[in-house]
């Protein structure tokens, strides 16, 4: 199947693609359930020849293309959620609710995502197998991609006429100011890291702040243990390997004449391997309680599973390459060198079927990407017109990945 024409047929539906991004931007939601995005998604769907399954746990939707020949499913994710956050873009279509953003873009990804059924419904009748499209919520520490996949997402694997169709990739992408405007980037093997946390409790004795002899102070001992996790890090962990453990809160007291009785550390830890993942717990848990040992105080480790580390099949990113150089150009194609140290719940997607995911570079005109507002950000500003390459780019890794182009 010709690809040539998708970036024009992509142009084409920018307008409509902005409106709808900037309809789900005024209109953030956060967490597992998205009403109001929910419906607005159903809308733009409609009228598609696409069968549609909505979740029941969460507010996520599958949609399926049936081609008009016979072949196996091909998965594209676009994830839905906002953050938590003010915004202070100054942007006409800023947020309309208040400690919501779609500081993340996500509502870009949905809306690509929307424009690619658009442009592959219109070649259906030539399609060989299927194209499902997941419409994601709960990427932003709520495991919606997890969700989805326990009740059932992949189970979708045969067509109308009740022939089977298997699910045999998966493909994402995240828009990001952090590249040039049209431009892809992934790589082969770890590309995100997983993302864990975890709560040390340290427990002394109480008493007064000018007698601390007569108590057991936490707050030194917990000090300790935060510095002792960086040296940790720096003299255990490879740096071809890397982790990363950065403390965000320390707690402890209620005034200052007053020797506590507690002090609570918290801490992300960041892995780009398994192996790598569990050495630090072990390690963290070990400085901890050594240290605490040594001053006659205990303590108490908890650790909470995150997201596993985002781990593309090599050829998932080889053919995922291959596909943004056929459209974009080699020369808005780029192969990462290091992966980054963010986490995405389309690891759990990636633990079950081959596939990657892909950085689509959306820098505002007159930014650098070097120093542009990142993802994450109250003033995060995604340059528009990136969708267009967004949206050829889902079209075509579908199209490729069922009708792959001739030798």
């Amino acid at each position: 199947m010709n690809v040539d024409t998708l970036r024009d047929e992509a142009r084409d539906l920018l307008s409509d693609t902005v409106e709808l991004r900037r309809a789900l931007h005024r209109w953030p939601e956060i967490g597992n359930d998205l009403p109001v995005t929910k419906e607005q998604v159903l809308g733009a769907l409609d009228g598609l020849p696409v069968q549609i399954t909505q979740h029941q746990t969460t507010s996520g939707l599958a949609a399926v293309l049936d081609g008009g020949k016979p072949g196996p499913t091909v998965l594209l994710r676009g994830d839905m959620d906002a953050l938590p956050m003010p915004e202070d873009t100054g942007e006409a279509f800023s947020s309309r609710v208040d400690g919501a953003m779609h500081a993340c873009g996500h509502d870009t990804h949905t809306a690509m995502l929307v424009g690619a059924a658009r442009l592959l419904s219109a070649r259906r009748e030539d399609l060989p197998g299927r194209v499902l499209f997941m419409f994601q919520p709960g990427e932003e520490g709520y495991g919606g991609a997890d969700l989805m996949l326990n009740e059932g997402l992949l189970e979708l694997g045969r067509r109308a006429d009740g022939s089977e169709s298997p699910i045999t990739a998966a493909y994402a992408l995240h828009i990001t100011t952090m590249l040039p405007t049209g431009t892809i980037a992934t790589r082969r093997g770890p590309l995100m890291a997983s993302a864990d946390t975890v709560t040390i409790v340290v427990t002394g004795r109480g008493g007064h702040a000018s007698a601390p002899h007569q108590a057991l102070d936490p707050i030194p001992i917990a000090c300790e243990i935060v510095l002792a996790l960086q040296t940790m890090i720096t003299r255990r962990i490879s740096v071809f390997d890397p982790a990363v453990v950065t403390v965000g809160r320390i707690a402890a007291g209620t005034t200052n004449n007053v020797i506590p009785e507690t002090a609570t550390i918290e801490a992300t830890i960041r892995a780009v391997s398994q192996t790598t993942r569990a050495t630090v717990h072990d390690a963290i848990r070990r400085v901890a309680e050594g240290i605490a040992a040594a001053h006659d105080a205990s303590v108490e480790a908890l650790f909470t599973d995150g997201y596993p580390v985002t781990v593309n099949a090599e050829s998932g990113a080889d053919f995922a390459l291959g596909v943004s150089r056929e459209l974009l150009g080699a020369e808005h194609t780029v192969t990462m060198p290091n992966p980054i140290m963010g986490a995405e719940d389309f690891s759990y997607v990636l633990e079950r079927l081959p596939g990657a995911m892909c950085f689509l570079g959306a820098t505002p005109a007159g930014r650098n990407p070097l120093t542009a507002a990142p993802n994450h950000s109250n003033r995060v500003v995604f340059d528009e017109q990136a969708m267009v390459d967004g949206m050829a780019m889902y079209a075509g890794l579908a199209i490729r990945h069922l009708a792959p182009a001739a030798p």
